[in-house]
């Protein structure tokens, strides 16, 4: 369901209520859609994917990023140096 902001603000308490009987709101601003409003209990999409064995998570954590090359020429010439 779409509500605009001043809807929203205007019955906020009914609104409420009808997400905790677990519709979704979606709230706009001059037609444009803002935010989404959710029951707590409803899953988000990686949850949902997870349960269905889509996705899992990761194997083994990321390895840390190589030390800076330090140079006194241009990237150009280190890159030359490699091709040989």
């Amino acid at each position: 369901m779409e509500i605009g902001i001043r809807e929203l603000r205007d019955g906020l308490s009914r609104h409420l209520a009808q997400v905790r009987e677990g519709r979704t709101l979606t709230v706009t601003d001059n037609g444009r859609p803002i935010a989404r409003i959710v029951p707590v209990a409803a899953p988000t999409r990686l949850e949902r994917l997870r349960a269905e064995g889509r996705v899992t998570g990761a194997t083994r954590r990321k390895s840390p990023a190589p030390d800076p090359v330090h140079a006194d020429g241009p990237v150009s010439d280190l890159i030359d140096d490699q091709r040989r």
